[in-house]
């Protein structure tokens, strides 16, 4: 089979029908992948979890993520650059990412050297394997329904996963956006991180360009992740956070947009 790969994310703009059978079979061939792959891989983890401690469930779990990353890497062509490493702290943290596809979960439980905790909503533990492995590790678990008392419970829990030693992550934007868009940024990851006394981490990347929301088709191309300087909690409310951390994402995604070209 030809391979074509496109010199940046953004390339995809300019040659839409280049090879558009090529690009089918490639996430035919991952989506293969996840059906014959996870779903025994899922039925292990269920199995071992019960005997497994906090961390090594995590490392389980990471392990399939590795293992992915390396097929959208071989089969599709997906590879990823990282900027800013030095921005990572040595404490506890709260980190706050641009959300425009599902690879930025995968990329930041591989990447970051700390074990990360996730804040999801609850109906997601009805998802069969996936939600069943995730009810079994030490996650941040939600109703939405339940309105104050749901921060509560974030609050509760996150502050026992960052004594742990775990990194809290949550998107502001709440859900994907598609490339070039962005979503009201909510102040609940802002919020947490002031009554938790830690900083934020914000984190911008174009992952969307290479594997678009809700979309059967992965593009070949780099995925640039851009991790900011730390924005300290003390002094400041959670509106000002929570809009220092839009102004440097939104800034950072339309530079590494522009350093695309």
């Amino acid at each position: 089979m030809s391979q074509i790969f496109y010199s940046n994310p953004l390339s995809m703009k300019r040659t839409p029908k280049r090879l558009p059978l090529a690009l089918q079979i490639r996430a035919l061939i991952f989506l293969l992948y996840l059906i014959f792959f996870t779903i025994p891989y899922g039925v292990f983890c269920l199995l071992i979890f019960p005997c497994l401690n906090t961390e090594r469930r995590y490392a389980c779990a990471a392990a399939w993520c590795h293992a992915t990353l390396w097929i959208l890497r071989t089969v599709c062509g997906i590879t990823h650059q990282v900027k800013g490493w030095e921005y990572l702290p040595n404490g506890p943290a709260v980190l706050l990412s641009k959300h425009q596809s599902a690879w930025e979960i995968l990329g930041l439980i591989t990447l970051m050297p700390r074990r990360l905790c996730f804040v999801f909503k609850r109906e997601l533990l009805r998802v069969p394997f996936f939600g069943w492995v995730l009810g079994l590790l030490r996650m941040i678990r939600i109703d939405r329904c339940k309105g104050h008392d749901a921060f509560t419970s974030i609050l509760r829990q996150g502050r026992a996963r960052l004594q742990e030693g775990a990194w809290i992550v949550m998107f502001p934007e709440g859900t994907r956006t598609r490339v070039g868009a962005q979503g009201p940024y909510k102040t609940g990851g802002a919020r947490f991180a002031v009554q938790a006394g830690v900083p934020v981490i914000p984190i911008a990347h174009n992952a969307g360009y290479v594997w678009p929301r809700n979309s059967f088709t992965k593009y070949p191309g780099t995925v640039t992740v851009s991790i900011g300087p730390a924005i300290p909690t003390a002094s400041l409310s959670p509106q000002q956070v929570n809009a220092r951390v839009e102004e440097w994402i939104e800034m950072e995604m339309r530079r590494i947009d522009a350093g695309a070209d």
